[in-house]
């Protein structure tokens, strides 16, 4: 018996790992799959691959994310920048900067965590919807309103700080889109998917962290040195409601999920009332919510991308933990590739 659910979403895998799982499908991050991840490396070549974290420059992706401030960091309200150590010491030399920077989780280069979408699900079976999360996890319960000035989020489970703890490390497998389409807006489904796959030679394996690469952060990058706007509505995006590729998620194994854009799936810009009840982002209802998936969003993977291509190759090490601050629900990352 589970504590909070007495029975789970359809397509859904609560309690597979578990009946108090936090970690999804990074469980299947193994030694052994982290092993095989290493063997990928033969040139030692590194790509970073964040954006800068105030890249895009002016937000206008999601309006309720903002960039990043920084201040100096103060001592009796005078700014510790170019700070003379000799005023506390005789003789000293030390010249001292210390500085503060406050940003919102998901600004930028990102992961999500679990708690970052959930449903309205019955999980009790007493014939009402409740707002859960992945493995029956509760708004109101595990998941609060974090507190002004608190030092811990506000996610008691299903935190960011479950994936830090993990690590993050393994095999990497880049799926090239805009190699195949340009930076044209096209919504990917399922044909599209499978047709790069095989003109590619690329196989996932169960525990793989599959990275998408549309071009979307790169234009991002190229407009914010311009001193331009991006165009939010360019490049691939995946279709979420295209059931067969939400089924090969599922059944491809993979165990994280990255894009280069601010979404992975077609972000609605216009909510219009549904027909019937249903997810709006389906694709993050699956990963996040039903899976386990953890979802990286806005990588910079264009150099990486030319550097496989050129090399015929696809896959890569992968190392990308979040930062370790307990109970976000999503956190700044600069994801490392090793070739």
């Amino acid at each position: 018996m589970n504590p909070r659910w007495t029975h789970r979403p359809p397509g859904s895998n609560w309690g597979d790992f578990g009946i108090d799982d936090q970690r999804g499908r990074l469980n299947w991050l193994t030694p052994d799959r982290v092993l095989r991840a290493v063997a990928e490396v033969r040139e030692g070549v590194v790509f970073s691959l964040s954006l800068p974290l105030d890249v895009p420059r002016g937000g206008g992706l999601n309006a309720r994310r903002q960039p990043p401030t920084i201040s100096p960091a103060l001592l009796q309200g005078r700014p510790y920048f170019g700070y003379r150590a000799e005023e506390a010491a005789r003789n000293a030399t030390d010249v001292v900067c210390d500085d503060a920077f406050c940003m919102h989780s998901q600004f930028s280069t990102q992961w999500d965590a679990l708690s970052h979408v959930g449903s309205l699900f019955d999980a009790d079976g007493d014939g009402n919807a409740e707002a859960v999360f992945y493995n029956g996890y509760r708004m109101d319960e595990h998941v609060r309103v974090p507190q002004a000035g608190a030092s811990m989020g506000g996610a008691h489970a299903l935190g960011i700080e479950v994936m830090a703890q993990t690590g993050v490390q393994g095999r990497g497998v880049l799926v090239d889109l805009r190699h195949h389409f340009g930076d044209a807006r096209r919504k990917i489904g399922y044909d599209d998917w499978m047709a790069v796959l095989r003109a590619d030679a690329i196989v996932v394996e169960r525990g793989d962290i599959v990275c998408i690469h549309t071009g979307f952060a790169d234009r991002l990058l190229q407009a914010d040195i311009a001193g331009e706007q991006a165009m939010p509505d360019t490049c691939c995006v995946l279709d979420g409601n295209d059931e067969r590729l939400l089924n090969w998620i599922d059944a491809s194994g993979l165990a994280a999920l990255v894009a280069d854009n601010h979404a992975v799936e077609e972000r609605p810009h216009q909510l219009v009332d549904r027909a019937s009840p249903g997810a709006l982002m389906p694709l993050h209802e699956l990963c996040l919510f039903k899976l386990g998936i953890h979802l990286g969003e806005l990588w910079h993977l264009t150099p990486l991308a030319q550097w496989l291509r050129t090399h015929q190759r696809n896959r890569f090490l992968l190392t990308a933990p979040p930062l370790h601050v307990r109970g976000l629900v999503g956190s700044p990352v600069n994801p490392i590739a090793t070739v």
